[in-house]
């Protein structure tokens, strides 16, 4: 059996900037990108479920079918390039800027399977990696880019408008033009009660007046802090007591407003808004993993050496989402994938494996 020198597990832009990095240093990697049958480790990560991404640097205001045509092969293509759909006001869509970063890795030679990896044994070198069907894979070094997936609430109306209202990540989506108070929204709804839900309310109110943060208790977890920030801002209306019940729309508006459902009697309340964001929490996607690299209590991957992006075994690296419960940004993810191909290349070499 032929042992990989670098295998990569995960899709998104921490894993094809590590196959981009790895494959210039002709450490020919292996990508696992995940089976869209599954939906937990889905090909091109969290961003596939992206529309525009406006925040990640090179990709300003423009129409991008042009370069798309000729930059990616013809059975890579996004669909709408090929129709009239208009492109994104600003920055890229999603689904775009990963292809574009899976076809660059792939142009330096990266192999690509797409496939889950569902057990690993870092016991011992070569590592050994099971993909779902079964197929037995050896490797010198490994890194870890699965992500992580937000958590939503599990309701039809909340999936029916994700991406046209409905979101996860106030940094990501909050500066688009159909949030803000300028475009006549009346107000956007945050449900949550821990300081991420602190922050991405406060965050919010940069760009709208009306920021309703909803929380099913009438005190919030967040820490004593981040309390003082959200009730002393003038632009935050606490609704205590309340959960989200249904996100109100339409197919050409996207969100209008949100049903709220009182946890103490049961009546409800309709809110104008124009946008709904969860902030309940992300959830790594370590579970294939088994305990066999360091996790911290909320199931991310541990970094255990300071500006590097190595965990607890020796040649297995960590990059991206999965280690990240902080910033969660594509070029954040980007940046560290690039680090953990450059430790993972250092190990390699230093081990006299080139």
């Amino acid at each position: 059996m032929t042992v990989e020198k670098v295998v990569i597990i995960g899709s998104g832009p921490a894993g094809w900037s590590a196959a981009i990095y790895a494959a210039r240093a002709n450490l020919h990697p292996l990508v696992f990108e995940g089976n869209p049958g599954y939906p937990d480790l889905i090909p091109l990560g969290q961003l596939a479920l992206t529309t525009e991404v406006e925040n990640y640097p090179g990709f300003p205001a423009g129409k991008s079918k042009e370069y798309l045509s000729t930059a990616l092969p013809p059975d890579r293509r996004p669909w709408w390039i090929e129709t009239g759909d208009p492109q994104p006001s600003h920055g890229i869509n999603g689904p775009e800027l990963m292809e574009l970063m899976r076809q660059q890795a792939v142009n330096f030679g990266t192999r690509v399977v797409t496939e889950d990896i569902i057990k690993v044994d870092f016991s011992k070198r070569p590592f050994k990696l099971r993909a779902r069907h079964g197929e037995i894979v050896e490797a010198q070094t490994v890194i870890i880019a699965t992500g992580a997936r937000a958590n939503y609430l599990g309701l039809p109306s909340e999936e029916q408008y994700k991406n046209n209202g409905v979101s996860a990540c106030a940094v990501c989506d909050g500066a688009l033009y159909r949030f803000g108070t300028k475009s006549g929204s009346k107000g956007l709804v945050v449900v949550g009660g821990g300081d991420s839900a602190v922050e991405e309310a406060t965050y919010l109110t940069k760009f709208n007046d009306n920021v309703y943060l909803v929380h099913r208790r009438d005190t919030l977890r967040a820490s004593k802090i981040m309390q003082d920030r959200a009730l002393s801002n003038p632009r935050i209306k606490m609704k205590w007591n309340r959960t989200l019940h249904e996100v109100l729309g339409n197919e050409t508006a996207g969100v209008t407003g949100a049903r709220l459902k009182s946890t103490v009697d049961n009546t409800t309340e309709d809110l104008e808004v124009s946008g709904v964001f969860l902030a309940i929490g992300h959830t790594p996607n370590t579970a294939f993993l088994e305990g066999q690299v360091q996790l911290d209590d909320t199931g991310y991957i541990v970094w255990t050496t300071k500006a590097r992006t190595y965990t607890s075994v020796d040649g297995v690296f960590a990059a991206g989402d999965v280690a990240d419960s902080y910033y969660r940004q594509a070029v954040t993810a980007a940046g560290t994938g690039c680090m953990a191909a450059l430790d993972a290349e250092r190990w390699l070499a230093e081990h006299g494996i080139h």
